[in-house]
């Protein structure tokens, strides 16, 4: 079947359905409005839990970007497969996200109402979601963001960074990581520099050698921000000046 076009889908009312949810030891059902009704959700679909696109980008980064997407007026964010409940609360724990919630659309009910399942036999997967995005207004697709109807698993539109650029053209989310170890003074400065900037980042060590492959130095911290080495909590500082 065709997928419809994002123009299609917009302003499509989501369809009255039950989903199981295991929450600990027990099931849950949550409706469509229970989780869709009142309120402004992001919600994303991929083809399958466990699955390496799904799992190394497609939900950490949304997981990563959550408080962009709040500050940008979105209550929730919920990701779509067509797995069933186990899987999809067995995936969750194995990502250790924490901001997203794991819909199982066991049945693939909601992804057929809306035109999105496709045939993965090829692969072994039976009927899965295609890959899209959609920002749901109480209830109502608001915009949606597919990916072209081609061949293999397009993943270029539906992505976080995409869906927040349009919730909010003025977000420019930055990944930060910054190499230290413990007792580190300037390690200190320069995480109090990037907390008090409201800038999320990752703190890891390193070995001495990893860290001369890959800064040319030993000293600590080192930082990277969207993959350029910015160096030290000095240069830290100036970049943060000069950022504004």
């Amino acid at each position: 079947m065709s997928i419809p076009t994002a123009e299609t889908l917009q302003g499509t009312a989501l369809p009255a359905l039950t989903f199981r949810f295991r929450e600990g030891a027990q099931w849950v059902d949550r409706t469509t409005a229970d989780l869709f009704g009142g309120k402004r959700v992001v919600a994303f679909a991929l083809p399958g839990a466990f699955t390496p696109t799904c799992s190394s980008s497609h939900v950490p980064r949304y997981d990563e970007l959550a408080d962009d997407f709040a500050a940008a007026g979105i209550d929730d964010l919920i990701v779509i497969s067509v797995n069933d409940p186990f899987v999809m609360s067995a995936w969750e724990h194995d990502q250790g996200t924490t901001r997203v919630r794991y819909l199982g659309d066991g049945n693939g009910e909601l992804t057929e109402a809306l035109g999105m399942l496709v045939s993965k036999r090829d692969l072994a997967f039976g009927d899965r979601s295609w890959r899209y995005a959609m920002v749901v207004n109480d209830g109502v697709v608001e915009k949606s963001f597919i990916e072209p109807d081609v061949p293999g698993d397009p993943y270029g539109v539906s992505d976080a960074d995409t869906v927040l650029g349009w919730l909010n053209a003025d977000a420019h989310p930055v990944d930060v990581v910054l190499v230290g170890r413990p007792g580190c003074a300037h390690c200190v400065r320069a995480k109090a520099m990037l907390s008090d900037a409201g800038i999320p980042f990752e703190e890891v060590s390193a070995s001495p050698r990893r860290l001369r492959a890959l800064s040319g130095r030993t000293s600590t911290p080192q930082l990277f921000i969207d993959g350029k080495h910015i160096g030290g909590a000095d240069d830290l500082g100036e970049w943060l000046a000069a950022r504004g």
